[in-house]
């Protein structure tokens, strides 16, 4: 007889009996991982991330700006697993074999798995721009924000004129840093938000998008549209406007342009789009593949004619009926498709400043800003740190109240 190789998209999904490894503890992976152990029958469940917190994206503007604390929006992955009966593991996977159900980390382990999920996200992307990798900051970890935080204190002390700060990037990320780096900073230093489209926020709602360039304007932000990055140095930007080439002096370049998407070496090779994001079809499940799911930012997955889009709304939604389609596959049950629901839109403009559009409420100033807080408050993963967080926001509100009726 001739041995045949039974490849991952041949196999019974009744067959994936082993743990389901999760890659990647951001929003699809963890929430995903909390899911799975809220199920009748929870799986064993293995977390394979190498960072020691969670790292709540959306409010990391107002960890920067200092109205929200370091714990409440970068929990520890060992606090938020605790008694949950998920194990977790601070490794990074560097190559998945889907043919022998076996993933190898970057420090050596070789784990067998039952069921997969790419959660890796995306980092950020230079667009092979001269410059970017060695001199532009970025804005997505803990770290990012220290080194920021230090850049404001800086500029703040010496108070130099044509101080100047540059955010490359009129997206949602760059249009919320813009705001609240000009409130930080006081005046002290221009901020300059370049794009290379014909305006900022081309994919927002359009009452968030006036209420954030009335935001850029209250502040002085000086919005550069139609203008390309040709090249990023240490102190200076090498643009291409509508009236020509340009150098601009600046004290630091904020990278936030858009992201690159880079996952694990995978075998055999599974459809990914131009970008890098992984094809999956509508239930999360790599295309090709029976036991390799996919969720979050590195997925590539359709609504309608569209691929939804890399934000964290999405993979709050899929996180749930990721789970739940985990556990179907397990019992050889036919798995539900993936119906993305838009919850809405909010942006930080700012501090204590915000704008939202959703439900059929369009509000901005200090009201919108307080909902969305309130509204990421039952986002946080995990009760028991959702309500820490609550008791902390309750306890800072007492002091200020019996302030104001003191006054």
């Amino acid at each position: 007889m001739t041995a045949t190789t039974v490849t991952s998209q041949q196999r019974p999904a009744a067959q994936a009996s082993g743990p389901v490894l999760i890659v990647g503890g951001g929003f699809a992976g963890l929430y995903t991982a909390l899911a799975l152990a809220e199920q009748r029958q929870p799986p064993p469940v293995l977390l394979l991330e190498p960072n020691d917190r969670f790292l709540f994206l959306p409010l990391l503007y107002e960890l920067l700006s200092g109205e929200l604390r370091g714990w409440e929006i970068a929990p520890r992955y060992d606090a938020l697993l605790a008694s949950k009966g998920i194990a977790w593991m601070r490794d990074r996977v560097s190559h998945i074999d889907s043919t022998a159900r076996q993933v190898t980390t970057r420090g050596g382990r070789r784990l067998d798995f039952g069921q997969l999920v790419l959660a890796t996200g995306g980092d950020t992307s230079s667009f092979g721009i001269p410059g970017v990798e060695a001199h532009a900051l970025s804005f997505r970890s803990l770290d990012d924000v220290e080194r920021l935080q230090q850049l404001v204190q800086q500029l703040r002390a010496q108070q130099r004129p044509l101080q100047r700060l540059a955010i490359v990037g009129a997206g949602p990320s760059g249009v919320e840093l813009a705001c609240k780096l000009s409130d930080l900073l006081g005046g002290t230093a221009l901020v300059e938000l370049i794009e290379q489209a014909g305006e900022p926020l081309q994919q927002a709602k359009a009452f968030n998008r006036e209420q954030a360039v009335r935001a850029l304007q209250l502040r002085d932000v000086r919005l550069r549209t139609h203008t390309r990055v040709r090249e990023v140095g240490a102190s200076r930007l090498e643009l291409e406007g509508p009236t020509g080439a340009e150098t601009l002096a600046v004290q630091a370049t904020i990278w936030t342009a858009g992201l690159a998407f880079q996952p694990p070496t995978i075998e055999p090779a599974p459809t990914s789009d131009r970008r890098g994001r992984l094809l999956c079809d509508d239930t999360l499940r790599l295309q090709g593949y029976t036991d390799l799911f996919a969720a979050g930012d590195i997925a590539c997955v359709k609504s309608g004619e569209n691929d939804l889009p890399a934000n964290a709304q999405v993979a709050f939604q899929q996180a749930t009926c990721l789970a739940a389609n985990l556990v179907r596959a397990r019992a050889g049950e036919p798995l539900e498709p993936f119906g993305f629901r838009d919850l809405g839109e909010m942006m930080s403009l700012g501090v204590g400043d915000a704008s939202l559009v959703g439900g059929g409420v369009t509000l901005a100033g200090p009201a919108a800003f307080q909902l969305r807080r309130l509204a990421y408050l039952t986002r946080l993963p995990g009760r028991s740190h959702q309500l820490r967080v609550a008791a902390g926001w309750l306890a800072d509100w007492r002091p200020a109240a019996a302030g104001m009726h003191g006054s």
